[in-house]
């Protein structure tokens, strides 16, 4: 009984084989376009929380009074708002003092809030460069496949996102707790203090805690690029076969390029063989080697080649030359440096002139020319 299988069944990463290929420069451009770029998320939460903190120890003193600012404004403005007549508050006066208290409240944390989206924006650029795309953004119907869904939550990333979460949680976990036990003392004094006061150690001690957690985070984030350009290398990389198909689509299949190839110089033959007569001598080495001149003043200044050819070609040239009565003159080295240095239709150098001046001399002799 005869078991017929297929080997590539075998393959390790499918039908192309192991992914043993660095990737190539299209294939990066392709999935840059794709929006498949090497980049931690994590980088950016670590400076956007950085940033926090910093903004909130550098302009706690501003921000506060400015709150305070404008509750009491608002305060202060009820009464020319909120009019009672009869028990009935109408609703306008309501909405107008609302916004205009977003309106101020939102004008102070706007900074804040620009800070944090440039910060995003630079982290991202300093990491794929500017190359915006649209293609993240597109629907992908295929994600909507459960099964799909499930392979993608019991993958290998959604295990290094869990484990990377719970890190982010114990590192946390820990810095909080060292950091209060250590400031234990300071924090049962509080109710010693004003609440002023109270209200300033308590933020002192939120921005210091919140520092620390950013510049550990600012650790977690260095470890996970590290791992996303890592996987982004180990995804990117190519089967053999797909490096093969990728340079047919780029360049062509070899074997069809071989046949225009062949193509092409059969045609340049049969055009070379009909300007073949029009030549004056054969010069050849005799067996190897066949080179076609022809002198037209009235075209160039100096003799140019009509044809060439080694070998089976060479004798080609020669049958078509007795054929059409040419003179056939050998001498091997001229047959060799003409071949080798010029092209056909292209005129004989100055430093083979004489050679073949000598060459035509002697056949127009024999034909009765000079």
């Amino acid at each position: 009984m005869i078991l017929n299988y297929n080997l590539q069944f075998f393959a390790k990463d499918g039908p192309g084989g192991e992914k043993t290929e660095e990737p190539t420069s299209k294939k990066l451009n392709d999935a840059r376009k794709k929006g498949q770029v090497a980049k931690s998320r994590e980088v950016a939460n670590g400076f956007e929380l950085l940033l926090l903190f910093l903004v909130l120890k550098l302009w706690t003193g501003y921000l506060g009074e400015s709150f305070i600012g404008v509750f009491r404004n608002i305060y202060t403005q009820i009464p020319e708002y909120v009019k009672l007549y009869d028990g009935y508050v109408p609703e306008t006066t309501f909405y107008t003092l609302f916004v205009r208290s977003a309106y101020r409240l939102l004008s102070m944390i706007a900074p804040v809030l620009l800070l944090g989206f440039l910060v995003a924006f630079i982290c991202d650029l300093v990491q794929v460069k500017w190359q915006p795309t649209t293609e993240p953004l597109r629907p992908k119907f295929n994600k909507l496949n459960p099964l799909s869904g499930f392979k993608r939550f019991i993958s290998i990333n959604s295990l290094v996102e869990l484990i990377k979460s719970i890190a982010k949680i114990a590192i946390i976990a820990y810095v909080v707790y060292s950091y209060l036990k250590k400031n234990a003392p300071s924090i049962y004094l509080l109710y010693g203090l004003s609440l002023n006061q109270a209200i300033l150690q308590i933020g002192n001690l939120v921005i210091d805690l919140g520092m620390r957690i950013a510049m550990f985070y600012m650790l977690i984030a260095a470890a996970d690029l590290i791992y996303q350009k890592v996987k982004f290398k180990k995804d990117m990389k190519m089967t053999k076969q797909e490096v093969k198909d990728e340079y047919k689509d780029q360049e062509g299949d070899p074997q069809v390029k071989s046949k225009q190839k062949q193509r092409m110089m059969e045609a340049a033959r049969r055009r070379m063989m009909q300007q073949l007569p029009e030549a004056d001598v054969v010069i050849t080495n005799p067996t190897h080697y066949a080179v076609a001149i022809k002198y037209d003043p009235d075209l160039y200044d100096a003799p140019y080649v009509v044809a060439k050819g080694t070998d089976y070609l060479a004798q080609k040239i020669k049958e078509a030359a007795k054929e059409h009565h040419i003179e056939i003159v050998e001498n091997k080295p001229l047959a060799r440096m003409l071949y080798a240095n010029v092209d056909i239709g292209s005129v004989v150098p100055p430093e083979l002139y004489q050679a073949v001046a000598e060459v035509l001399a002697f056949v127009y002799h024999l034909q009765g020319k000079v």
